[in-house]
């Protein structure tokens, strides 16, 4: 399958695979992740959240409506308005890929880990 990037103006990524040939009239499935920042605890939260939308940028529209009600019902926390959208291929169940992040690197599988997803001091749950 083959998956298209687009970066948005506000640096939001998108990507999409290529046209599965599924009736236009099912709006697809898209995994949209958002960035949080947790002032008062010191951390950054990301969460990957369901939507069919017709489009990815429908999609992190309606992500971003609903990261801004995340905001409001929490003290001290801000959406940082970072947003990746992922289609997702059929319909999400149980072992579905609900977001996938591509990044080039030559660093050895250790130190990306390390760099990237586990420096040690990370929050999970």
């Amino acid at each position: 399958m083959g998956l298209g990037e687009t970066t948005q103006a506000d640096g939001s990524v998108t990507v999409e695979p290529e046209d599965t040939g599924r009736d236009a009239d099912s709006s697809p499935w898209y995994g949209v992740r958002c960035v949080y920042r947790h002032r008062s605890l010191g951390v950054y939260e990301e969460r990957v959240t369901l939507w069919t939308a017709r489009s990815a940028d429908e999609a992190i529209e309606r992500a971003e409506g609903e990261a801004r009600e995340y905001c409001e019902g929490l003290d001290g926390v801000e959406y940082v308005r970072f947003t990746e959208a992922f289609r997702i291929d059929g319909t999400p169940g149980e072992g579905a890929e609900v977001f996938s992040l591509m990044r080039e690197s030559g660093l050895p599988s250790g130190e990306y880990v390390r760099r990237f997803f586990a420096p040690g001091d990370e929050r999970t749950g």
